[in-house]
């Protein structure tokens, strides 16, 4: 049984896991730095970098503490060097390559949004799930990150981009909605609880985004400025307000994402379907994503909301996916701010090339 120690840095968490090649997670620690970055209402790169330095080692220790194994024990360490902001990104490299080299242990360098995709193949104790059949199409939503993909295989090259977000990630949006509703950071989590007693629609209604009728992209700022317009119009006076405004965001977002999901499954004529990211913790997109999965005959593959959020157990699976394969990395290598996964939707606003 293969044993990989991953390691993730690449935001606002510290995280250490202990993983089999088989998805049996072993251990799982994960340090957040929400308190630090909630007075500014979003992540300062800066601070982040600096809470890394401080957690790295602590965490790594946890975790192999947790899991009842010793460094000499793992055969190989996986790290997330891409995608990230590049200070955070840094530390856990660093470290990652200073323990392969004490160890004299294979190292595996791992893409973040490859790490999200396959996290649904992880097996927690007490957590009885289906595990995912390829292909599948995924839908990775997050903070920094929103795209469907075609998912082949467990490779980065078995990973097709068919359509992303031209502008702001889904979550980066609720957390400016959050911040102008002055409801604090980060914003998913409360604008879902608000959500369930609010009423879409009753204050005011927005448009969905990027609805033309065969495309896949994904557009989120408009929408946050439209909610900003209209708050800033007629700002909600009342508990009750605020809740309605949540709601009538997250109703938006959310059939959004539900409806470009299945059309690229149907598109895609593929069964599967897989929701992953930060925000595939929201209670509205898992009910909403089940329910048409069921009406349409798609299998949906949900993993537990503690794998959806950052963790390095979703790292030490797709390096012992990579180590497996015979792909290793060297001590030259570097973090970087973007993922390999090759992108298909350009930034920004205009008309589209065929």
């Amino acid at each position: 049984m293969t044993t990989v120690l991953g390691i993730e840095s690449s935001c606002d968490e510290t995280a250490a896991a202990v993983v089999q090649h088989d998805g049996v997670v072993l251990s799982d620690v994960v340090r957040s730095q929400i308190a630090a970055h909630a007075p500014f209402g979003g992540v300062v790169p800066e601070l982040a970098a600096r809470d890394h330095l401080r957690a790295i080692v602590p965490v790594v220790l946890q975790a192999l503490g947790e899991a009842g194994l010793r460094l000499a024990e793992i055969d190989a360490i996986a790290v997330t060097h891409r995608p990230g902001l590049i200070g955070a990104l840094l530390v856990g490299v660093q470290a990652a390559k200073g323990l392969a080299w004490a160890s004299n242990r294979p190292l595996v360098g791992v893409d973040h949004l490859v790490g999200h995709l396959l996290s649904p193949f992880l097996q927690r104790a007490g957590v009885v799930s289906e595990l995912p059949v390829f292909p599948f199409v995924g839908l990775l939503v997050s903070g920094g990150h929103s795209a469907i993909y075609r998912c082949e295989g467990p490779e980065a090259e078995q990973m097709h981009e068919l359509g992303a977000t031209r502008d702001d990630a889904v979550g980066e949006a609720f957390d400016k909605v959050s911040k102008l509703l002055g409801l604090g950071y980060p914003g998913g989590p409360v604008i879902d609880r608000l959500a369930r007693v609010g009423v879409p629609g009753r204050s005011f209604s927005l448009t969905a985004p990027m609805a033309q009728r065969d495309s896949l992209e994904l557009s989120f700022s408009g929408l946050k400025s439209a909610v900003a317009r209209k708050v800033a119009d007629q700002p909600p006076e009342s508990d009750e307000a605020v809740a309605d405004v949540c709601a009538t965001f997250q109703r938006v977002v959310v059939d959004t994402l539900v409806t470009k999901t299945i059309r690229a499954a149907r598109r895609e004529n593929i069964p599967n379907v897989v929701i992953a990211g930060g925000v595939a913790c929201n209670s509205e997109l898992r009910r909403s994503m089940a329910a048409a999965c069921e009406q349409r005959g798609l299998r949906l593959f949900l993993p537990a909301p503690r794998t959806c959020t950052d963790n390095a157990a979703m790292i030490a699976y797709a390096g012992a996916v990579k180590f497996r394969l015979g792909q290793t990395s060297g001590f030259d290598l570097a973090p970087l701010t973007h993922t390999e996964l090759p992108r298909v939707t350009r930034k920004g606003r205009g008309p589209r090339k065929p």
